[in-house]
């Protein structure tokens, strides 16, 4: 945009926020949208009847009447607008009527006169607006629009201001995406010309901060073009305040410290059992913590054997981080000192803080860390641990069972249950860490580290919500191409839409917008508790599929369609068998099987028919991934068609030959076992359900095609 549109624009908002207005009225948003390039129709002002019908005349019938009032934002509530009006008595009546219902709608309202506009070509009606997130800021959304675009609610969202290839995406992220594309012999709508307006609205949003809604509602989309028939502003004068940042290299120096210290301070260390600074204490030592320990507490000489210190002043050192297990009231006077001793991490497992309403309180401490250069991970938090490092830092149960996942949560109690997962399942972990709060330290910062780690493999994350979504997205997109990353968002339904001044502002739910634009990072969503715990365990053990091809070999009908649907519900694509491969596949089962795909080997086989159909799978490079459908029989018990299933993948993966293999074991309780055995033989197998394992292999493929890496 030139300097001249961008000035136009700057004196069109200051001369409304001059007077205090938090909304544009129809002649002032059409000089911002002729600003932008914002295709809009011929319109001016008509302060009498008389001069409307002149300007009709000049325009050209027929035309539409809106009436024009900084207090009237909802035009049509108002009985504010007439359309399709042919003629000069038409546009008259017209006139009067709308301002007679103006000044009943809202007697106090100015009203300066009615907007006389070109009638728009006829063509698919949209919306194309903007809204002020509080989570990722200005966000462009685009969807079915008319008058009934709040109960259809079609809508998509991205962060703006938004490319074209974001804009493109959008056109085809809405349900009635095929409409767009033209239906029952209509024509395409211009694609080129209806991004182009997305990406232009998207940047006027993001150029001036105080606008904070855009509604162009309806946007007529044709085969000739894109037109805005009614443009809505809406204004917010308070600014954001800017919050404080931190660089890639900043955040991994800290980060290093925090996951790989040396030496750790534990302020509020205690030798009396049930005290959290004590469990903190015991978990450290019995953990094998191999850095030194430092107990800090006034009224010890030692704690665990181990010399205890008055103040962190006295610790000898440089401790990395220091552990704070004291009550909420002392924490301020603890990290001053912790802050002059040049310590860098201060983990706040006390609660008492902005959670319990003590907001001050916790703005103070974030004042003290900020002066001293001191990250915050907390407060209210059950602590973090660090596998590799044999660091246990926390005042719950150990856990020391080493892998690739990096699990977080805001919540202590699902810190606990992820834990208690992780022991069940045997689901090797680098790193488990407690936000809590996050007054300081937060997703952003953990996945910036995560992405970096040697260790890690997998993240996934609990959350509430993100302070900076913006700064979410930027580490999530550096890390997805190397690694999976796991949300689960939770009050994914309690917070609704919120109160707004336009349809965009309506439709956009914090959870719509953190649906789209976690899918636009990357992030693979998971829809509950156990499926995000599900993807973090079974993702590092799948490899990477190369293309769409999936096939389904069952030893039992009724799972195989199962299968075929979740199938279909997970995005996935059922392999259409070619000739040549359904006549090898049909060689191995029985006449009264059937081939095709699902690949219905029935249920008295022996193990040798699984063996040979999986081997046919695992060898034709045409098929990209298995879905194995086990039935227990006596013929082939469960464990030996783990047994199986496990040898012939292990002999493919020392060919060179990776795909993903997940299965579904239908039986008795022996295929529990059948099930773990499999699991850590790299196949992602699940007892009882023919759901788990299809949607485990579809977060791998929306992993590979947000990283880059399907085939």
């Amino acid at each position: 945009m030139t300097q001249q549109n961008k000035a136009v624009v700057r004196a069109v908002l200051d001369a409304a926020l001059a007077k205090g207005r938090k909304a544009l009225t129809a002649p002032e948003a059409k000089l911002i949208a002729d600003a932008y390039a914002v295709p809009v129709p011929a319109e001016a002002l008509a302060e009498c009847a008389d001069e409307a019908v002149a300007l009709a005349d000049r325009i050209g019938f027929p035309v539409a009447l809106k009436i024009v009032s900084p207090q009237i934002v909802h035009k049509t509530d108002a009985g504010g607008v007439r359309t399709g009006l042919a003629t000069a008595a038409a546009v008259r009546a017209a006139f009067t009527s709308i301002v007679s219902n103006a000044r009943a709608y809202d007697p106090a309202a100015e009203i300066k006169g009615v907007q006389v506009q070109q009638m728009v070509p006829a063509g698919t009606e949209v919306l194309v607006g903007t809204v002020t997130d509080p989570t990722f800021g200005k966000v462009v959304a685009f969807g079915i629009g008319g008058v009934l675009v709040e109960v259809v609610k079609d809508i998509t969202f991205r962060l703006a201001p938004a490319s074209r290839d974001d804009a493109l995406s959008m056109l085809d992220s809405i349900r009635a995406a095929e409409i767009l594309r033209g239906v029952r012999g209509g024509a395409a709508v211009d694609r080129t010309a209806l991004a182009e307006l997305i990406v232009g609205v998207s940047r006027l949003a993001a150029d001036f901060p105080e606008i904070a809604e855009i509604d162009l509602n309806p946007v007529f989309a044709s085969a000739d073009g894109v037109m805005a028939a009614d443009v809505r502003i809406l204004l917010d004068p308070q600014p954001v305040k800017p919050r404080r940042t931190y660089s890639r290299a900043e955040i991994l120096t800290s980060m290093r410290r925090l996951m790989e210290p040396r030496s750790v301070a534990v302020i509020g260390a205690s030798n009396e059992a049930g005290k959290i600074g004590n469990s903190v204490m015991r978990n450290l030592v019995d953990g094998g913590f191999p850095g030194e320990i430092h107990p800090v507490n006034p009224r010890a000489d030692d704690i665990l054997g181990r010399k205890a210190y008055k103040s962190v002043m006295d610790v000898p050192g440089e401790p990395d981080v220091a552990v704070f297990a004291i009550p909420a009231k002392f924490v301020a006077a603890a990290l001053e000192e912790t802050g002059r001793k040049g310590i860098p991490n201060a983990v706040l497992i006390p609660s008492g803080f902005a959670e319990t309403g003590e907001q001050a309180l916790q703005e103070e401490i974030v004042a003290i860390a900020e002066r001293y250069g001191v990250r915050i991970l907390g407060p209210n938090i059950y602590g973090y641990y660090s596998t590799w490092q044999d660091l246990c830092a926390t005042f719950c149960t150990p856990y020391d069972v080493k892998g690739g996942v990096a699990l977080t949560s805001q919540s202590g109690g699902i810190g606990m249950a992820i834990l208690g997962f992780a022991r069940t399942t045997k689901t090797g972990v680098s790193a488990i860490v407690g936000l809590g709060n996050k007054s300081d330290l937060d997703e952003d910062d953990l996945l910036t580290w995560f992405g970096e780690d040697p260790h890690t493999e997998c993240i996934a994350m609990h959350l509430e919500d993100l302070k900076d979504g913006r700064a979410f997205v930027d580490a999530a997109r550096a890390t997805v191409p190397k690694k999976p990353v796991v949300v689960l968002k939770a009050g994914r339904t309690g917070a609704g839409a919120r109160a707004a001044g336009s349809h965009t502002g309506a439709l956009a739910g914090d959870d719509a917008v953190y649906d789209d634009i976690l899918r636009q990072a990357g992030v693979i969503r998971a829809p509950g508790l156990n499926d995000m715990l599900e993807y973090a365990r079974s993702l590092p053990v799948l490899p990477a599929p190369k293309g769409d091809n999936v096939v389904v070999i069952t030893g039992a009908g009724g799972s195989g369609v199962l299968l075929s649907d979740a199938i279909v519900d997970n995005g996935l694509s059922l392999m259409e068998i070619p000739a040549d491969l359904d006549a090898a596949f049909k060689a191995f089962i029985p006449p009264f099987g059937a081939a095709g795909n699902p690949i219905d080997i029935t249920g008295g086989e022996p193990p040798s028919t699984y063996e040979a159909t999986i081997r046919l799978g695992l060898e034709d490079p045409r098929i990209h991934a298995l879905v194995l459908g086990y039935w227990h029989t006596i013929v082939t018990p469960p464990m030996v068609f783990a047994e199986l299933t496990a040898r012939v993948v292990a002999e493919f993966r020392e060919r060179g030959i990776e795909k993903p293999v997940v299965a579904s074991l239908a039986g008795d309780v022996e295929v529990e076992e059948a099930c773990q055995y499999l699991f850590e033989r790299g196949v992602v197998a699940y007892p009882y359900t023919t759901e788990k394992p299809v949607e485990v292999l579809g977060a791998k493929y929306r992993w590979a095609r947000a990283a880059g890496v399907l085939g």
